[in-house]
């Protein structure tokens, strides 16, 4: 079929008149064919009515300093921009704090071996000390400290999340 007789009437599908007239033909044979069950009675005992109960899963007075608290928060109100300021300081604290202790553990490596050169000349498996402890030991530190980090992280905001709901 073409665009042209879609134009001529108006726009619209007709629906196609021997639609499903076969099917029904078929569920009426197959009907027929099952035996048929005996009638019910004609009165049937009414079910037993069941009374409701009242469930409460929480304290209705604790609901509502959590809804402030959550409102102070999405209004960025003074008081929530406080507690929101207040996260963040706490995380930058840390993070300030783990890479000071970085800088500090990787800078004291090149200081050793400037003070104490038999220290530098030290070899292991046949390869300088030095080497080892500046090209691959700061690879496990730097992980282990982003994982202490992440997990104060996730400390201050499940306490930051207890402080808002409670």
């Amino acid at each position: 079929m073409t665009d042209d007789f879609y134009r001529r009437v108006g726009g619209v599908r007709e629906p196609d008149p021997t639609l499903g007239k076969y099917l029904s033909r078929r569920y009426q044979a197959e009907t027929e064919q099952l035996p048929r069950l005996p009638p019910e009675p004609a009165e049937a005992p009414p079910p037993p009515k069941v009374r409701r109960k009242r469930v409460v899963l929480a304290d209705p007075r604790q609901q509502s300093h959590t809804l402030r608290a959550r409102v102070e928060l999405e209004e960025q109100t003074s008081w929530g921009e406080l507690l929101i300021k207040d996260l963040m300081k706490a995380q930058l604290r840390t993070g300030l704090l783990l890479a000071m202790l970085v800088l500090a553990v990787l800078g004291a490596l090149p200081l050793a071996f400037y003070f104490s050169p038999t220290f530098a000349t030290l070899t292991f498996i046949g390869v300088p000390l030095p080497w080892l402890l500046l090209g691959v030991a700061p690879f496990p530190l730097l992980f282990g400290v982003g994982l202490w980090y992440n997990r104060l992280a996730e400390r201050h905001e499940r306490d930051f999340v207890d402080m808002i709901e409670n």
